[in-house]
């Protein structure tokens, strides 16, 4: 008798998923839910908008897998995996520097039409001027979405160690969005990313996002942050980063009390926020996956029909219900036809070796 283990390719599954969401949400954005159903119907039979274009979220988290991979190729290969991207040579210095190369290649670009944030356009302007350290660039008081709505890659990537993932989590963030709660919900998201791509069963990951979230809360990443804290004007850097944490803990509460009594027919931004701020995007792109774990197009068709910001709650979506089920969650027909697939499939194969 011969058995086939099939692995669910959960870096592939994860990024096609993102940018599915993300085209789904991208022409329901800024509309509320009655205005998106009288345009597409009944929610649940939301189909891909042919083309399926995607938005900044999508471009900017490509952005950062870009940014990853040339980092960890420019240090010298291990050993064990001649002329592959080497986790050790993932630094904070090198990131700081494919990073900010990337955002404003980004910025410049014109494709770069697609509704972006005012906050990374701003901050991808000023990393623009070589003379500037990044944390003068960075927009001190914002903690928008657009700092966890391109993290995904950092929870992809295999090989790094905790601190190499949270660092890098929070230092992608940071470029733009220098506001600590933004860099705790990037952290954060990499971390749910990181667990479903694993195997954690979905129905503990709110547990272990709390836990981690306490665990952290009193530690400043200076390696990789450097001496970003004093432009917030708190007293230490473990009272700037602590209030990120304090804030992203009491929307992971809020979250826990909205998987056991929300209606899967109500709009969750009712619940858990609308996501246009980091730590709501988190929550409530995490709900519209743990309402349907097994349902990922029903999940990411939910977070697209909401009252928010849905094309970046629906990446998000679409990233974690990619991450837990792998390429097998999304259909091929939606698969092919999503823009960018050829990069999103490139560099999912890299890290799903």
């Amino acid at each position: 008798m011969t058995t086939t283990t099939v692995r669910k390719r959960a870096a592939t599954g994860s990024l096609v998923g993102l940018a599915l969401g993300d085209a789904l949400g991208f022409p329901t954005e800024f509309n509320d839910v009655p205005s998106i159903l009288a345009k597409c119907g009944p929610w649940r039979d939301m189909d891909l908008p042919v083309p399926a274009f995607v938005t900044d979220d999508t471009q900017m988290t490509l952005a950062v897998g870009r940014a990853i991979r040339t980092a960890m190729q420019q240090g010298e290969p291990g050993p064990a995996t001649p002329g592959r991207p080497d986790p050790r040579a993932l630094e904070p210095r090198r990131l700081a520097r494919t990073l900010r190369e990337e955002y404003v290649d980004w910025y410049r670009s014109p494709e770069n039409n697609r509704a972006p944030g005012r906050t990374c356009l701003v901050a991808c302007e000023r990393l623009g001027s070589p003379d500037l350290a990044w944390q003068d660039a960075s927009q001190i008081h914002s903690k928008g979405c657009g700092a966890n709505m391109r993290v995904a890659p950092v929870g992809l990537v295999p090989g790094l160690s905790d601190e190499q993932r949270s660092g890098a989590a929070q230092l992608q963030a940071a470029l733009t969005h220098g506001h600590p709660t933004a860099l705790a919900a990037a952290d954060l998201t990499a971390h749910a990313v990181r667990l479903l791509a694993q195997g954690a069963e979905p129905t503990g990951l709110v547990g272990l996002l709390r836990s981690y979230a306490y665990d952290n809360r009193g530690r400043y990443h200076e390696r990789w942050l450097g001496d970003l804290w004093t432009r917030g004007q708190d007293p230490s850097p473990e009272h700037y980063i602590g209030r990120g944490w304090d804030e992203c803990l009491a929307v992971l509460d809020r979250l826990k009390d909205a998987v056991r009594t929300v209606s899967p027919e109500t709009d969750p931004c009712l619940a858990t926020g609308e996501g246009w701020i980091a730590e709501e995007a988190l929550a409530t792109g995490l709900l519209c996956f743990l309402l349907f774990v097994d349902e990922p197009l029903t999940a990411v068709r939910r977070a697209a029909c909401t009252s928010g910001d849905s094309d970046s709650l629906a990446c998000l979506t679409g990233a974690f219900a990619g991450a837990h089920l792998g390429t097998e969650a999304w259909p091929r027909p939606w698969a092919d036809r999503i823009e960018y697939r050829g990069e999103l499939n490139a560099l999912g194969a890299l890290w799903d070796g």
